[in-house]
């Protein structure tokens, strides 16, 4: 069967994937502004010890993620069946309600049951790349999945650096507030700016014999080589994500700007990716999506290991941004093969079901990544998560 956007001409792909590049970069903005200072507010609910606001900001972040991975497959078959666009509106809505109701929390309990409450309900990245992957043509796959993993990166690169300046200046619980509307925003651009022509599929049309053949595409090998580097590199990433305000503190000499050396350093590596996945998307249209799939996984790798021994902010940056560049070209690539793997009326299940393994490794990482960091030392979260990364980008080229 072609592609959605070969049916339906009418849409103008270009006009839906800039509105959603937009509304998709304020979004992670908002879900990012928190991350520099989290630990911190954390701290002030009541978490004294490093070792506390370690286990509960990755309990926390793994929370949300423990209920999308359960959430994301059912609402990719809900995008099958009734459309991409109100998914995209749902995920960023809800985002907002849930991140400005952080403002008042006052104990870490309230985070957690909202994150809960946030990772039932969102997805905005798995949203929006499945109505890209529907309305984009098959040649121009790569860059489109590039734009839409630039829109996560750059919002990824500005939303810690804002947020830390944020919490310094207007204190946390306003900067949750920011945050919330920045979701609104985006989920009203999306409402009023994206077209879809839906075609709802007639009642019984997905039989037991399209149902098998789902199956056994998301049990072939291809995919879950793809579903294997998402979720690495998602456990490795959010193992590093709720540490890494502590580890800044750790190094920085002075403690009075460290929520917005914070963002800095983990704004830094969104920038840069930001950059690469739109640069290695449009390569990977070129040369093909494989090669510079697995290039990017062992960069990952390698990039990782020297962050356990970095002796001062300044060189954590640096190698921050040189991991960036590597980690943006992984997404878009796997993303693209994923889409040209799967037929266009099932491409809400399978992202769904990639996004679910992908939030396994989001509860997975921030998990292991605080307790080794409470129970040894931060530097082996970085080794740690380095190792794993080059053990899959090897299987995957292999």
């Amino acid at each position: 069967m072609t592609d959605d956007a070969q049916l339906r001409p009418a849409i103008s792909w270009r006009r839906n994937l800039y509105a959603l590049w937009i509304a998709q970069t304020l979004t992670i903005i908002g879900f990012s502004l928190r991350t520099p200072f989290l630990p911190f507010y954390i701290k002030d609910l009541g978490a004294e010890s490093f070792a506390s606001q370690a286990l509960w900001a990755g309990v926390i972040n793994a929370g949300g993620a423990a209920v999308m991975a359960v959430s994301a497959p059912v609402w990719g078959i809900v995008a099958d069946r009734f459309g991409r666009k109100p998914m995209v509106v749902r995920a960023m809505l809800a985002g907002s309600l849930t991140i400005g109701l952080m403002s008042l929390a006052t104990s870490p309990w309230h985070l957690l049951i909202l994150r809960f409450v946030e990772g039932g309900f969102t997805g905005t990245v798995t949203a929006s790349t499945t109505l890209v992957a529907a309305t984009t043509p098959r040649e121009r796959m790569g860059f489109g999945l590039g734009m839409m993993q630039m829109a996560v990166f750059s919002g990824a690169s500005v939303g810690p650096l804002f947020g830390g300046i944020l919490a310094d200046q207007i204190g946390y619980r306003p900067t949750f507030v920011v945050a919330g509307s920045m979701l609104f925003i985006g989920g009203l651009i999306v409402l009023t700016q994206v077209r879809e022509e839906f075609t709802r599929p007639a009642r019984g049309s997905v039989d037991e014999q399209s149902s098998q053949r789902l199956r056994a595409l998301l049990l072939s090998s291809a995919m879950l080589a793809m579903i294997a580097v998402m979720l690495t590199l998602r456990v490795a990433s959010s193992a590093i994500q709720p540490i890494m305000p502590l580890y800044v503190e750790q190094l920085a000499r002075s403690t009075s700007t460290v929520a917005t050396l914070s963002g800095l350093t983990l704004g830094i590596a969104g920038l840069t990716s930001a950059v690469a996945s739109i640069s290695l998307g449009r390569l990977a249209d070129r040369v093909g999506q494989r090669p510079v799939l697995v290039a990017s996984a062992l960069g990952v790798g390698l990039l990782y290991l020297p962050q356990a021994f970095a002796g001062s902010v300044a060189q954590l940056i640096v190698l921050q941004g040189l991991f960036g560049v590597a980690a943006g070209g992984v997404m878009p690539t796997a993303n693209a093969i994923v889409a040209h793997l799967t037929p266009a009326e099932r491409r809400g299940a399978v992202f769904g079901f990639t996004a679910a393994a992908t939030s396994i490794g989001g509860f997975i990482g921030p998990l292991g990544g605080s307790s080794l960091a409470a129970s040894f030392d931060i530097g082996y979260v970085f080794l740690a998560s380095g190792l794993l990364m080059l053990v899959v980008g090897v299987w995957v080229a292999r």
